[in-house]
């Protein structure tokens, strides 16, 4: 039985076989895309305006968000005016919290503010980010 003598270098490979090395990379490309979370949140995009000192609120209060454009939203349902007094009106709400962005008008802001003393609600909170 004749064996072969090791080859010498110019009768190998004169290439390097990338082919498995692109299967490695596949491979960690699909399992990233399976295990990140592309899922946006759904929601509505308003930026807080700043202060210089900034505290917690309860969780249990009713949230009112104003976007720039002054739509305003409870529980993601657009409301008029006069619908969110009916609605605040309905429910004994002891606490509200206002998140309106940088861009909405002070007088929406007011005017939310002015149907909640209206309604007797005392505790009133206005959403800011903390200033750095």
């Amino acid at each position: 039985m004749r064996f072969k003598r090791r080859m010498s270098s110019e009768e190998g490979l004169k290439q390097m076989e990338i082919t498995p090395l692109i299967d490695c990379v596949f491979q960690l490309l699909i399992f990233f895309m399976l295990t990140s979370n592309f899922v946006i949140a759904p929601g509505i995009n308003i930026k807080l305006p700043s202060a210089s000192k900034s505290e917690q609120v309860e969780t249990n209060t009713v949230t009112i968000v104003v976007s720039s454009e002054d739509i305003i939203y409870v529980k993601d349902k657009v409301y008029t005016l006069e619908e969110l007094e009916d609605f605040l009106g309905r429910k004994s709400f002891k606490s509200i919290f206002i998140k309106a962005d940088r861009e909405a008008s002070l007088g929406g802001v007011v005017s939310i503010w002015n149907i909640c003393r209206k309604l007797g609600i005392e505790k009133i909170g206005i959403a800011t980010t903390k200033e750095d």
